[in-house]
């Protein structure tokens, strides 16, 4: 920490730079002697500065047609929640989930997923306390553990541990309640009576209580987090009865069917043998090794989230082959550069910010993520591609917000965007070069918590 006196003691020998009166007069000359800065100012002090910076032709090229679909059912909607990994999880299961039922519209309980994920987060949370309990509470990892301990969002390998441990239900086992569409109140709560069980553990530790005293503290919190999980969300079933007619008017029937019972029934994607492949050009993580985040997960005993890092034109590649093959891909990026919620389009030049403010945005990708401009913030379905002579031109994306945006709930996402916002996929290993196949079982390298690439998480 700098202190008042250091700080004096540079300003005195030149190491500080204040801002003078005559920086200011310079740039309010700058400003004031340049035409196109006061004709910006005139257009962005009456409208959105996106809607003056909008390229009209790429948002007239936007046709919304693509040479392979295959989507044919309604977007989910998330709403208030930051349940985007486990929609577009879910989403991803029940394409083919509705080829064996033979119909043509399902879903399966995001509720359900919730709050298994809550209640598991929360153990992980509270173990990883024990774990750092003889670090002081600033510590950087302590912060940062505190900071969030069971947030909505997660990463695909987590998504693959709650099938695993707990199965899935329909929609109709355990429906959407207020609190799953908007859960900033039941989190408020949860981080309180997280936050209080970590102090309780710590403040044991700092006695020199033994393992069994703190773990005994862990379970009195995780009993309070399953009522207030009860409280907000429902009761997750552990058996339920279900019936459909499929398309033909033909009836199914099953009772007393099992969550684990039912994944094993109608998951028919071979969602077990998916891995993660990212596309992140930082030196930190060379192409063609594996990688973590310390601290990411869900489930305790699980095996962690990893990454095998990858070149974009590979991921595209394996992208294109898995939609040709009829199956959509489960994907994580930077949804909120270079967007249009609206129009549903994502161009890599799809508003000039050079042309407004006369200054250069020329961080490249690497560089967005290590200066803390880019991270992967939302997970979604590629469900169709546009190929021009064996090229993707653009990618049909199901975005997990309702109808009410893109086309009708789907987004165009041009080439460019892919290159420079496109972070992860979840794919068959199979579907990986074999040298690839074979670097995906190296020990992976680990990196910080708060790196950003564990960001879909946070």
């Amino acid at each position: 920490m700098t202190t008042n006196s250091e700080a004096t003691s540079r300003e005195a020998d030149g190491r500080l730079d204040p801002l003078s009166d005559e920086d200011v007069r310079n740039m309010r000359s700058d400003f004031e002697s340049t035409p196109a800065h006061r004709l910006m100012q005139n257009a962005v002090t009456q409208h959105d500065v996106n809607d003056v910076a909008l390229d009209r032709e790429l948002v007239t090229g936007a046709t919304h047609t693509y040479s392979q679909v295959i989507d044919d059912w309604s977007p989910t909607n998330q709403k208030q929640s930051g349940r985007c990994w486990l929609f577009a999880g879910l989403n991803l299961l029940r394409v083919d989930t509705m080829k064996v039922m033979n119909v043509k519209e399902f879903e399966f309980s995001q509720n359900y997923m919730m709050f298994w994920d809550k209640l598991e987060r929360s153990n992980f949370f509270l173990e990883a306390i024990i774990e750092t309990a003889d670090r002081p509470a600033d510590d950087r990892v302590v912060s940062w553990l505190l900071g969030a301990p069971t947030p909505d969002a997660g990463q695909w390998d987590m998504f693959v541990n709650l099938v695993k441990k707990h199965g899935v239900v329909p929609k109709s086992a355990m429906p959407e309640t207020e609190s799953s569409g908007n859960t900033m109140r039941m989190n408020s709560i949860l981080y309180y009576q997280l936050r209080q069980g970590a102090k309780q553990i710590r403040d044991l530790y700092a006695t020199e209580a033994g393992i069994d005293e703190m773990r005994e503290v862990k379970h009195e919190a995780l009993n309070v987090v399953h009522r207030v999980l009860r409280i907000h969300l429902g009761t997750p079933p552990t058996d339920f009865d279900f019936q459909w007619k499929d398309k033909n008017g033909q009836f199914h029937r099953d009772l007393g069917i099992t969550p684990l019972e039912f994944a094993k029934k109608y998951i028919a994607t071979p969602y077990d043998e998916y891995v993660c492949l990212v596309n992140d050009p930082r030196k930190t993580s060379p192409v063609g090794r594996t990688f973590t985040i310390g601290y990411l997960g869900n489930v305790v005993g699980s095996a962690p989230v990893k990454y095998l890092n990858i070149d974009a034109d590979l991921m595209k590649g394996i992208t294109q082959r898995l939609l040709t093959e009829n199956q959509p891909v489960w994907m994580g990026c930077d949804t909120g550069k270079q967007s249009h919620r609206d129009l549903g389009l994502w161009d890599a030049e799809l508003f000039d910010y050079s042309g407004v403010y006369q200054s250069e945005f020329s961080l490249d990708k690497a560089s967005r993520l290590e200066f803390g401009q880019s991270q992967m913030t939302h997970a979604m379905l590629f469900t169709g591609v546009d190929v021009v002579d064996g090229e993707p031109r653009h990618w049909r994306v199901e975005n997990s917000y309702g109808e009410s945006v893109g086309n009708k709930g789907f987004y165009q996402m041009n080439d460019s965007w892919f290159d420079e916002y496109m972070y992860e996929i979840a794919a068959p290993k199979s579907h990986l070069p074999a040298e690839l196949q074979q670097a995906f079982d190296a020990d992976p390298i680990v990196l910080p918590p708060w790196d950003p690439m564990g960001a879909l998480a946070r």
